[in-house]
């Protein structure tokens, strides 16, 4: 018997480690690229409703600045984790417009929205024709529109508030 030790199995263990992360990457990817399958792109689409204050909002063709426009839903757990990211960036005077899919009734919507303390505007997409109009299947989602009224980026899922402030920083550039 001798006491000699193989690195091969130290070897082994990185290669299974790099292939299930790449596998990771893979399945996250695919599934980012399915729920943003029918979004839309290009230049943003009409966008005008009631908010909930009863302010009509129309989305500007050509905004001075980047609009954030947010969907989300009462029934969503991961966009009530994000709600503070966005009230806060619309609190420091971006324009962010917020859209409630399928999310039952404007005044069900309102009382939520009251209770959660979210006082930034919010349209009621209640027979979801907002969301289908823009390709929305998935919440949160979020559409940065630059000043020539291009979509820029577009984001499905949880996003950090920084990343939020960073894509409207680019896109204001």
């Amino acid at each position: 018997m001798t006491n000699e030790t193989s690195p091969k199995p130290r070897r082994s263990k990185w290669r299974t480690f790099a292939l299930e992360a790449l596998l990771l990457v893979a399945v996250v990817t695919g599934i980012r690229l399915w729920q943003q399958r029918d979004m839309v792109s290009g230049i943003a689409p009409v966008l005008q409703g009631v908010t909930l204050a009863g302010q009509r909002y129309s989305l500007p063709a050509h905004p001075l600045r980047p609009v954030l426009v947010h969907f989300w839903a009462t029934w969503c757990p991961v966009c009530r984790m994000e709600q503070d990211g966005i009230a806060d960036i619309a609190g420091d005077g971006h324009e962010v417009i917020s859209i409630a899919m399928q999310s039952g009734k404007a005044e069900e919507v309102a009382a939520y929205a009251k209770k959660q303390g979210i006082t930034l505007p919010v349209i009621n997409d209640a027979d979801g024709s907002l969301s289908s109009a823009w390709g929305v299947h998935a919440v949160p989602a979020s559409f940065i529109i630059a000043p020539d009224g291009q979509i820029q980026f577009v984001e499905v899922g949880y996003t950090t508030e920084i990343g939020i402030r960073l894509r409207m920083w680019w896109a204001g550039t």
